[in-house]
């Protein structure tokens, strides 16, 4: 077993809230108010510069009406 680059992994999940944010229409500013959290931190999440938390990935994903498992779908 390979020991993930951590920084790819913050990258990949970033990714993957930022294209599924988009596909629901959602401005960062809109997303951080629908899960209470602020803009600049979805932008940092979004970006990799964060290191999310798991109760911070279920509130997005509450916001997003998805399941949390979503955000590590390659789809």
């Amino acid at each position: 077993m390979t020991i993930p680059n951590h920084t790819n992994v913050k990258k990949k999940f970033g990714d993957r809230l930022r294209q599924i944010r988009q596909a629901r229409g959602l401005s960062q500013e809109e997303l951080a108010h629908l899960c209470h959290l602020d803009r600049s931190y979805i932008g940092g999440v979004e970006r990799g510069e964060r290191n999310i938390s798991l109760l911070n990935i279920h509130k997005i994903a509450d916001a997003l009406n998805i399941s949390p498992r979503e955000f590590f779908n390659d789809d």
